[in-house]
């Protein structure tokens, strides 16, 4: 209705679309680039922008503390309410681009046809963490990762498809240290007929979780976990996570897993075993 001066004094149509919205600020939205220091508005972490995936952006403080949290509004930007936005692709000629394991990737590679040759992995979180960091070098080589269940089983693996020169197995294994279960069944391997190309090579944990340092998961360290308890269980427990079953378990991998994003955030003798497998099956 108008006024005698011939304004509307109720305005537009209350149920046009966007009424809801009418008068409230806009956020401002911030790139989440890389080392950009933030707030969270809900219980103050206050850190540097490390890693941006799955809609999730990375904090890290100054104590080296890592959380994780949804992209979009909540955050403090100098004091001000910010909304936090994924950082613009870069530029496709901004130079040579590097995979997560620091090797340059080649300019629009192509993963080859797989090479006989081969890494055997022992255990699933295995697979996945080398398929995180060195996938794509992997598929530029045609080299293919086959889950182990376990060392146990390698034996009868080897039976039944023998590595030759033209196909050489390498094989990745927790827990590889003097006297223990999985060194005996490596050396007894290594002497027997298929250990001429054969390389087996591992880590010192008992599991490849503690291949990711601590500080790439913000804590101190990882929690010792006392005899007669499961590894994954106990460490869970001591850091405040749920281990009722294996779905809380593999929610808590890949809590780990998203922690990890190149090799700097692995341990060197973790690193330098999975690159000498490399090394091994795509050697001339």
């Amino acid at each position: 209705m108008n006024d005698r001066f011939g304004t509307d004094r109720y305005g537009a149509d209350v149920l046009a679309d966007g009424w809801r919205t009418q008068g409230r600020r806009q956020l401002a939205q911030v790139e989440a680039s890389r080392d950009l220091v933030i707030e969270v508005a809900e219980d103050g972490f206050c850190g540097a922008v490390v890693g941006v995936a799955s809609g999730m952006v990375e904090l890290e403080d100054r104590l080296g503390r890592r959380r994780l949290f949804p992209l979009g509004p909540g955050f403090l930007l100098d004091g001000e309410d910010v909304a936090l936005v994924p950082p613009a692709p870069a530029p496709r000629d901004a130079g040579p681009q590097r995979t997560a394991s620091g090797s340059f990737a080649a300019p629009d590679a192509r993963a080859r046809v797989a090479r006989a040759s081969r890494i055997f992995v022992e255990g699933r979180h295995d697979a996945e963490l080398v398929e995180k960091v060195w996938g794509d070098d992997l598929r530029a080589e045609g080299v293919v990762v086959e889950y182990l269940q376990g060392v146990d089983l390698l034996d009868a693996a080897l039976d039944e498809e023998p590595p030759s020169a033209e196909r050489r197995y390498g094989v990745l294994v927790d827990h590889l240290v003097p006297r223990s279960k999985e060194s005996r069944i490596a050396d007894a391997i290594m002497r027997g007929p298929h250990g001429a190309h054969l390389l087996i090579v591992g880590h010192p944990w008992i599991d490849v979780w503690q291949c990711v340092t601590p500080r790439a998961m913000g804590i101190e360290a990882w929690p010792e976990v006392p005899r007669g308890i499961e590894f994954k269980v106990g460490v869970c427990r001591a850091l405040g996570w749920p281990a009722r079953d294996q779905t809380d378990l593999a929610r808590a991998w890949q809590r780990i897993l998203a922690s990890v994003k190149s090799y700097r955030d692995l341990e060197p003798a973790f690193l330098g075993r999975v690159e000498e497998l490399i090394d091994f099956v795509t050697a001339p």
